[in-house]
């Protein structure tokens, strides 16, 4: 990460940033007017830092929406990485959710930043798909999921995490939607015994 001078940034100034970005997604899903001096006491560091890090709410708003879409996206790589496909596309399942249900508790602050710049949603969306595109190939290719499926088809089948609220227990309920979902996928693979 380089800094605003366009060197690269101390660790501990880097630690500072991403801990202001960890305590903003949970203050903002909470409550999308929250005080930016809140976020930065929280973070435990000084409003100055807040602001050398994030010169306006917008800023960070939309910061902590691309962070979060970049940490989702490579995880995807990283799992294919190190697991079998199978288990990569079922462990990203359960990050996606994540990221979705914070989104959703984020969304009313991303609609007043997208207001006053024009929003992220569509580069965001682009990167999910790429990920979603390279997970599904992966599987095609080992033969552990039906053969066919498409980014829209995985899309369609997850809508439904869209319908959990977050105030409850959406972890079990997603845990099980997924898990119906994969199952789903994985009938008619052409690697199953």
């Amino acid at each position: 990460m380089e800094s605003r001078t366009g060197g690269p940034q101390r660790s501990d100034a880097q630690r500072n940033r991403e801990r202001i970005l960890e305590v903003a997604l949970v203050e903002l899903s909470r409550s999308p007017d929250v005080p930016l001096i809140t976020i930065a006491k929280k973070a435990g560091v000084g409003q100055g830092t807040l602001y050398r890090n994030f010169p306006n709410r917008e800023a960070l708003i939309l910061e902590v929406y691309r962070h979060e879409v970049q940490q989702l996206t490579d995880s995807a790589a990283e799992l294919l990485r190190t697991t079998e496909p199978d288990q990569a596309l079922r462990t990203w399942m359960d990050r996606l959710a994540r990221f979705i249900m914070a989104k959703t508790g984020l969304a009313d602050a991303l609609r007043q930043a997208a207001g006053a710049t024009g929003g992220p949603e569509s580069s965001g969306y682009s990167l999910v798909v790429g990920s979603i595109e390279s997970l599904l190939n992966a599987n095609h290719e080992a033969g552990t999921i039906r053969p066919g499926v498409t980014a829209d088809d995985f899309l369609l089948a997850i809508a439904g995490i869209w319908q959990i609220d977050i105030r409850g227990d959406w972890h079990t309920k997603t845990t099980r939607l997924l898990d119906l979902v994969m199952d789903g996928l994985r009938a008619g693979a052409p690697g199953r015994h």
